[in-house]
């Protein structure tokens, strides 16, 4: 109830009643070993959350469920193209309100990380440059250029202005602790030469220059000037080290997932490896770690760059798209972190770890104080008023048993082991303690195919019935177009204002062509050198074919009649390019020849012929997605007759809102490709084009290095789905649905989901660690670290407004199986299904100790024994509809 009441406040404290002086003001500076704050050194960590890839009201919920995961930094990019739209017209309203973000993240005790860039990269619309900066006369983006850097330095002055204005910073009470000038330039810097070089040392001499009180950071930044840090961003920043021993060790990126894009495979990192890279970072002397995404989001409206990449950004998140916990990935950091911080005294009490050799390919890395105690041959230790230790295992395939300080350890492969007092094991990082939690979307998901059925009832609604359609004009649908000879670069006339620009033209077919045709048996083709991203051809109104790729050449046939033919060609970016040197050169559309083949006389060439130019969409210019603009057009009840070859056809369809406040998802697996709009907002672009249907590993070993690759899934099945609609969207009815779909589907195939966990599944032994908050939590100037003498724990909860509702499975001794497939062993408590029942059925989390005491005997004696636990979760409101 408590977690409710805070979030209830948060949500509705009003932007101009947040108190500013969120902490005593603090001054924050660095060394060669950490950040320090307010003088003191802190270990770090920090969680990547992009304020416009939520719903504003979202936010707090966010913010709370990362700040329960223990993580001290939020940590955002700062997106020039949503708040300078139009040049010298700012926009920090709804999604782009970024005061009201920073103050949230301030309001609730963590302190925030903002990289400003301009530049930030992040598969968003063009790296998140504004289209119009293309505009300015002799600009070249990123290196020594006058007029880009004017630019620049106008919108970091605007924000870090107004950071001030708002007493954001760190020295005036604020959460900011660190700043971001450019964003990984070391990857590009070599593609301009010395111009590059200069303008790395321009960007910091102007960032400093803003005098923001806080540190700067550049990552991947090798060259990154004296007093700016450089930092890492990769899979593993173990071995990273800046370019001065005077700077701290940071991973300002730690990829934890990837992105997805249209028609690939979905990519998964083992929370295994992730632990396992994190531990190795501060075992090897890091101290600022974030996760990138901690929460990845939804690329609503047009805002995914790319191109191609999804309009989820989901990333495999411990915090899923919609904003629920991703289990057993949210809570395995969560343990991850507070052993971290129970070894955050003796982490920031040395500048360098003592380094023990354990075996060809283990190791321990052992922080203590004093440092001139050394751990001598016999194992003895320097009673140092504090000391922790990591027990690292490099190999990839065999488990190991090393002796440490007289003691032995068992080290899972690809693991460490964090032993806060270096005499006790509180968290090793390839044994997952915490629960699994399987969502009702997983259930149609191929990760969790095994799953067995389940009842749509109170879930589901579909929208089969009041759908009205409305073909949307091909070729000029406006005045506002114009006609010139040549073929005109796509942005340079769209200005990025619509994904679409129709090129139309005239051919003149006579009757020798005909006859040449029927003659010959040839047919006349269309070729274009190179396009991007999309195009369709539209001969005489009638589709002719489509064309997808990056720079891709187009060879189409098409037919032609006698006499005038009307060539309508429709361009399509799918965001713009967010990465790499040149970004202002890269642009859309049409490039090349464009010849029409197979005439009687031979190649006619196309390229200098007169065009005309028609920016966007009927629909889109008239707003027929919002609720006021329904009467700008006439809609029809009657759809095509056959919707799965349909081409540019606007739908709309009004629908109810599941019941309860769960999250909310669209399935769209029944259309074909289009944009998506929920009462007049936009939900991005869809696309059901399928993945591969092989390079799918049957089992994900988490062990060895992970890339992008290695453990894909989703194989053989549309790369998305599943569109988010965030709740706050919606009303309780008449919700409009709009879309415009670009190749044929089925709209009477869609329906409206809620996202919530459906059953839970956890399973502890006797063995395992006793639970994190058994341990004495030191601060950071205290002495020893110790645990009370307790039993391992089951602990199971549901989602925020969920109760267990059942228990499906339970058996304390030696349970079979895994998560929905368990089944009892030749050993078990007969009161196991009753002890776990009456200790969680009807609440929202439970917790119980794994011991003979608890279950009433010791069924099999001797034997290390496990308790396995299934249940499932239920809404207050679905509850009250099963016990009607």
């Amino acid at each position: 109830m408590r977690l409710k009441i805070v979030l209830f406040l948060i949500a509705f404290v009003s932007r101009s009643s947040l108190a500013i002086g969120f902490f005593k003001p603090f001054n924050v500076s660095y060394d060669g070993r950490a950040l320090l704050l307010d003088g003191q050194r802190r270990i770090l960590i920090s969680a990547g959350i992009h304020y416009p890839r939520a719903a504003p009201e979202m936010w707090p919920d966010l913010v709370a469920k990362t700040k329960e995961n223990g993580v001290d930094v939020v940590q955002s990019y700062v997106f020039w193209n949503g708040h300078e739209p139009v040049r010298g017209q700012y926009n920090f309203e709804g999604q782009f309100d970024i005061v009201k973000f920073v103050k949230l993240v301030g309001l609730s005790g963590l302190y925030l990380h903002l990289r400003i860039g301009p530049y930030v990269c992040a598969e968003w619309n063009f790296g998140g440059f504004p289209v119009w900066l293309r505009d300015i006369p002799g600009i070249k983006f990123r290196t020594d250029n006058g007029p880009f850097k004017v630019e620049m330095e106008r919108f970091v002055k605007k924000i870090i202005g107004l950071m001030k204005q708002e007493m954001l910073f760190s020295w005036q009470g604020g959460p900011i602790i660190l700043l971001q000038i450019e964003n990984e330039y070391g990857n590009i810097e070599d593609s301009y030469g010395k111009g590059g070089k200069e303008y790395v040392k321009w960007a910091a001499r102007m960032a400093l220059g803003q005098d923001a009180g806080v540190p700067w950071v550049m990552c991947r930044q090798n060259d990154a000037p004296e007093n700016v840090i450089d930092t890492c961003n990769a899979y593993y920043c173990d071995g990273y080290k800046p370019n001065s021993k005077e700077k701290p060790i940071f991973w300002t990126e730690d990829w934890d997932g990837w992105y997805a894009s249209w028609g690939g495979r979905l990519p998964h990192r083992p929370v295994r490896d992730l632990a396992f890279a994190v531990a190795r970072f501060f075992e090897r002397g890091g101290s600022f770690q974030n996760y990138y995404m901690f929460f990845g989001g939804t690329n609503f409206g047009r805002t995914s760059g790319g191109p191609f990449y999804t309009t989820s950004y989901d990333y495999d998140a411990p915090i899923d798209e919609y904003g629920l916990l991703r289990q057993p990935r949210w809570g395995h950091l969560k343990n991850l972190h507070e052993a971290l911080r129970l070894c955050e005294p003796a982490l920031v009490s040395v500048d360098v770890p003592d380094y023990v050799l354990l075996g060809i390919k283990q190791e321990a890395h052992v922080y203590r104080e004093p440092v001139d105690n050394k751990i001598t041959d016999s194992g003895f230790l320097g009673n140092g008023s504090v000391c922790s230790a990591f027990l690292a295992n490099m190999d990839e395939r065999h488990s190991v048993s090393v002796k440490f300080l007289g003691q032995t350890f068992h080290l899972p492969p690809w693991s460490v082991s964090i032993l806060p007092d270096c005499k006790n094991v509180a968290f090793n990082t390839a044994k997952v303690q915490s629960q699994t939690s399987l969502k009702l979307l997983d259930r149609l998901s191929s990760r969790f195919s095994t799953m067995t059925n389940f009842s749509f009832k109170s879930t589901v609604s579909w929208i089969s019935e009041s759908w009205q359609a409305f073909h949307e004009p091909i070729g000029v649908w406006s005045p506002e177009n114009f006609t010139m000879h040549g073929v005109l670069e796509h942005l340079n006339i769209t200005k990025d204002s619509s994904d679409y620009l129709w090129y139309i033209t005239r051919i003149y077919i006579s009757d020798e062509d005909i006859l040449h045709w029927k003659v010959t048996g040839v047919r006349p083709s269309l070729t274009i050198d190179r396009v991007r991203d999309v195009v369709r051809v539209f001969v005489n109104g009638n589709l002719a074919g489509n064309a997808t790729g990056h720079w891709a050449p187009v060879n189409l046939h098409i037919d032609l009649k006698q006499g005038e033919n009307e060539l309508a060609i429709v361009s399509q970016t799918m965001g713009l390019q967010n990465y790499g040197a040149f970004l202002e050169k890269d642009g859309a559309g049409l490039r090349g020849q464009i010849n029409l083949k197979g005439l009687k006389g031979g190649v006619q060439n196309l390229l200098n012929s007169p065009w005309t130019y028609q920016v966007g969409l009927k629909g889109e210019f008239l707003k027929i997605y919002d609720l006021e603009s329904q009467g700008s057009v006439n809609w029809s009840s009657t759809l095509p007759p056959d919707t799965s070859t349909a081409s540019f056809t606007w739908y709309k369809a009004t629908f109810s809102a599941p019941d309860g406040a769960d999250p909310v998802a669209i399935d769209l697996g029944s259309m074909g490709k289009g944009q998506a709009w929920v009462n007049g907002k936009s939900i991005g672009r869809y696309w059901t084009i399928v993945a591969p249907k092989h390079g799918c590993p049957s089992h994900c070993d988490y062990r060895g290095a992970y890339n992008e690759r290695k453990c894909l899934w989703n194989c053989g099945r549309p790369t998305q789905r599943w569109y988010h609609v965030p709740r706050s969207w919606l009303q309780e009815s008449s919700n409009l649905l709009v879309l415009f779909e670009e190749i044929g589907g089925n709209p009477l195939g869609i329906s409206i989901m809620r996202h919530a966990t459906d059953t839970i599944c956890a399973t502890t032994s006797e063995s395992d660690y006793p639970p994190l908050h058994m341990w004495q939590h030191p601060d950071i100037v205290s002495g020893d670290i110790s645990i009370t003498e307790v039993g391992p724990e089951l602990d199971i909860f549901c989602d925020y407004g969920q109760i267990i509702s059942s228990i499906e499975f339970a058996s304390y001794g030696n349970p079979q199986g895994s998560c929905q497939q368990f089944s009892e062993g030749n050993c078990h408590a007969s009161k196991s299904f009753s002890v776990v029942s009456e200790a969680c059925r009807g609440k929202n989390r439970c917790t119980i100790s794994v011991s003979n005491e608890k279950f009433g005997e010791d069924p099999c004696p001797g034997v290390v024994k496990t308790l396995a636990v299934e249940a499932k979760c239920m809404s207050a409101s679905d509850v009250n509809i099963a016990y009607m």
